[in-house]
Order: structure tokens, then sequence, then C-alpha cells
């Protein structure tokens, strides 16, 4: 199972191209702080700008840097299916524990549509699928019914939540069962999922504090919520910092403050504005990953 605190990788870039030394190095660093798994290639890892040679490429950087210590869950999803499946069978290939894939965004498919669309995938790449149901980005919303009716296809092993619904982990819990994987998608939201029956966490912020986060997420898997607490009080102003402005801006911010990488874009993404960043380095203070 699929448990802890799961970094949502960013990905380095530097003169236009991926910084691929950059990206290994700080792999291996959240490892060494107790990350208990990676995820190369989601939005916090800006894969709608990235090449699909380059999206292949970071996937077989991020395995190669783990070297098994680690699970590594793909991002493979697009809005076109054939695209998730080319996708998510390189992510099999490169030796990946499991495939994220987001609900089809812009096309606006029906609940029969997602149903279509992650069976096909399923079908045509044997390894672990991770459903990544964000609204807010893709305009969809899976009902826990349709993500029912996959979990009955062997393969769909669970779900990256970021509706920040709570209700829906204890919906999807008693219609699913327990051993449907439920990773929270929200970091400001991640405690109470816990609570209510989630297994771990996809984190943006444990690209800045991944020692604490994955330290809050083993309390959370212990029963400790009292300590659970405590770590989720200091995380809080830098969870909520992070998401000033639209992500990965403000993250990426965040580790290029920390020296690990540039604060390099690309468009549509932007530098975020000086008052964000003063916030973000007074959250990063607050924590202790700033002097």
């Amino acid at each position: 199972m699929f448990q802890g605190s799961f970094t949502a990788l960013i990905t380095p870039f530097k003169d236009g191209a991926v910084d691929e030394a950059a990206f290994q190095a700080f792999v291996e660093w959240q490892i060494d702080q107790g990350s208990h798994g990676l995820v190369p290639c989601g939005t916090t890892g800006e894969s709608p700008t990235l090449t699909h040679e380059e999206h292949n490429r970071v996937v077989d950087l991020c395995i190669e840097a783990a070297g098994g210590r680690v699970p590594v869950i793909a991002g493979t999803g697009s809005n076109s299916t054939d695209e998730a499946i080319a996708l998510t069978k390189h992510a099999k290939k490169a030796g990946a524990d499991a495939a994220l894939v987001v609900t089809p965004y812009y096309n606006k498919p029906t609940q029969r549509g997602l149903y279509e669309h992650y069976k096909a995938i399923r079908d045509a790449a044997d390894i672990p699928i991770i459903i990544y149901n964000i609204p807010g980005r893709s305009v969809v919303n899976m009902t826990t019914e349709t993500m029912s009716d996959l979990a009955e296809l062997s393969g769909i092993v669970g779900v990256k939540d970021a509706t920040a619904d709570l209700a829906r982990i204890s919906a999807t819990r008693l219609l699913l069962g327990s051993n449907f994987v439920q990773l929270s998608g929200d970091d400001a939201t991640a405690l109470a999922a816990m609570v209510y029956g989630a297994h771990g966490c996809i984190s943006v912020t444990a690209n800045v504090a991944p020692h604490m986060c994955a330290q809050f997420q083993e309390a959370c898997l212990k029963g400790d919520y009292a300590s659970a607490l405590a770590y989720h009080d200091r995380l809080m102003p830098l969870h909520t910092s992070l998401f000033l402005e639209t992500s990965p801006s403000p993250v990426k911010y965040a580790v290029s403050v920390m020296g690990m990488c540039s604060e390099d874009l690309r468009l549509p993404m932007v530098g975020v504005s000086e008052e964000t960043k003063d916030r973000i380095r007074a959250s990063m203070t607050f924590i202790g990953v700033l002097v």
C-alpha cells in the first residue's frame, strides 16, 4: 500500500532545459529527509509544459535516482487517452511503482467517458493506477460511484483527492473499503483527511519541508493526532504561503531560496510577486528551514 508523505516534485529548469543534475540531487535530498515516496511529472512538476521526451526523461531520472529506496508514482495523465496510454506505458517500462492519472481536463467528459478513459489506460498498461481527482483544475469531478466501478478493475488501486471535500474520504472508504488507497492532494486539509481515513498525502509543501511532512504523516499513521496537530500548526503558514499564487510558482521560488534550483518557470507560469516572496520566506523561517 502507498502511504505517508509523497512529494509532488518540482522540475528544475536551467537555460530553458530540464536541469537534470539539480533534479536528481533534489530527489536524493528528499529521500535523505525521509520522504516516503516521490511523484514526478505532476502539476507541481510543470508537466503541462514538458515535451513528451522531457516528461519521460524526468520519470527516468527520478526512478534512477530513487534506486528502489522509495516508491515512485509517475504522473502520466493527459486529456488525450492515447497520450496518457503512451506516458503510462513508458512509466511501466521505466520501473515506476504506479501511475498517477489526472481526470481529463478541458474535454469535460461524462462519468461514462471518465470510466472508459481509465479502463483503456488500465487495459493497455500493466501498472497500478491512482486516479487524480482535481476538479479545480480539470473542471470534471469523478463521482464516488464511478470510482467504485473503476475499483472493480484490477490495477485501479487508489485516488489522489484534491477536492478538499473531507466527506468524500469517508464516503469513498465506506463504498470502496479501507484497502483502496486514498491520498490527500491538499496540504492544508491533510490532517483532517488522515483522521477521516486517508493513507497519506501527495504534498507540495514536502518540496520545502520534507522531513517535517514525513514526521507529520508518521504521527498520523500511528494515530498520534496530538503530535500530528502540532506539526500541522507549524506547517500551516507554509501551506498557506505556497498557494498565495498559482502553484507551482510559489514552491519553485521557495526551493530556489534554499539553493537547490533556479527560480526558472515556463510560460504561462511566471514568478511570484515581492509580497508573496516575503510571506514565503517568513513561513520558511517560522519552521526553521530558512535562517
